[in-house]
């Protein structure tokens, strides 16, 4: 039975290769032009009412960008710079016009154990300052391997608070334990307290804030806008990235079912699906490293709505993935070569940004 499933994984590698060989490149339909320069991982961003934005920079600073000008708010709690944690994601609440609240994910050597982990926090901005900051979840405890920190950010419809943390390079302790943190995607109210109908509020000693688990290291996140379900793709090891619908309680497999291997060519799962196990809407092998996503809703690309955008660290362009029945059928490789693609968010009047690393903020422009 080991050599079948052996026999398999094999094809399913080869075929899923083969796709990735005939993914295109398309240019002609569309330029682009750098709105924010001189940004080196601009981790995330988001844009407030007035059309200004909030740019996270991994290194650690917050900037404000308004009017064709840079601010830097100041304000912000001890950010560790480890390895792949610094400052990472941002977003706003639903109803940040009338409240205010800003919510940003970032690397913490706070609690227990050297190192660092994820925490979440919000806060708001006055005078280009944070204010009122509040400190809604740390994850414990803290590891000095710098790597898969996560982390992405979304609310979804009802307005519950859903963010990601990695498993902190910990696959085989974190993952798979709900009593753990790492490897989970999580969901709070927007005040940070745990909502009373998640998967495992009533079972002891889990952590009760865990809304899936099982994941690698999730560095896209969505609500998709049809269904109101929310979406997250993570990193596999070497092959194995993958799109999940995350669904509360489920477990995504990680690492007892993957489609990737060891960096240095060994089996980690003779398995690449299981009962009880979510299998992914979609992988890349050889991996991509995705990072960043964004659902299409705009009409001013053609053929684009309805689509998802996936930034590729490894390979630098933005990955077009036409959707039908929940799967990928076709990718299209877009703003190639100008750099690590980290972050991707449709603006006001429906345009999509681009954060690139060591570029900045780009906007892609439709041909007429």
């Amino acid at each position: 039975m080991t050599n079948v499933k052996h026999i398999v994984s094999v094809i399913l590698l080869l075929h899923f290769f083969a796709c990735a060989q005939e993914k295109k490149s398309n240019s002609a339909n569309y330029s682009y032009e750098t709105i924010v320069s001189d940004i080196d991982i601009p981790w995330g961003f988001v844009f407030l009412p007035d059309g200004a934005m909030l740019i996270t920079e991994k290194s650690g600073t917050l900037i404000l960008f308004k009017n064709g000008n840079k601010t830097t708010i100041t304000g912000l709690p001890d950010i560790t710079r480890l390895g792949q944690g610094g400052l990472l994601d941002i977003a706003l609440h639903p109803d940040f016009k009338n409240n205010g609240w800003i919510y940003f994910t970032y690397a913490s050597s706070e609690g227990e154990g050297s190192g660092a982990n994820t925490a979440l926090m919000r806060a708001k901005i006055k005078n280009n300052t944070l204010t009122q900051k509040e400190l809604l979840y740390k994850a414990a405890p803290n590891y000095s391997s710098g790597d898969h920190f996560g982390s992405r950010i979304v609310f979804d419809d009802q307005n519950y608070l859903f963010f990601s943390i990695g498993e902190r390079g910990q696959r085989d302790l974190n993952p798979q334990d709900i009593t753990r943190d790492g490897g989970k995607i999580y969901r709070l109210n927007a005040d940070g307290s745990i909502p009373t109908d998640n998967p495992f509020v009533n079972t002891p000693k889990a952590k009760k804030a865990i809304y899936s688990y099982g994941h690698r290291n999730p560095q896209g996140m969505i609500l998709h806008p049809d269904t109101n379900t929310i979406w997250a793709h993570e990193h596999g090891p070497k092959g194995g990235d993958e799109i999940n619908i995350i669904s509360a309680g489920k477990n995504y497999g990680w690492p007892v079912v993957t489609f990737g291997i060891n960096y240095w060519g060994t089996s980690i799962s003779d398995d690449t699906e299981k009962e009880g196990m979510e299998s992914p809407i979609h992988h890349w092998t050889p991996s991509i490293a995705p990072s960043g996503m964004c659902y299409v809703t705009s009409d001013k690309y053609a053929d684009w709505k309805g689509n998802l955008l996936v930034g590729s660290l490894k390979f630098q362009y933005l990955n077009r993935c036409i959707i039908k029945n929940n799967r990928v059928i076709k990718e299209e490789r877009l703003l190639e070569n100008l750099g690590r693609v980290r972050s991707i968010v449709q603006g006001p009047y429906g345009f999509i940004y681009v954060g690139i690393e060591n570029v900045g903020i780009v906007k892609i422009i439709p041909k007429n």
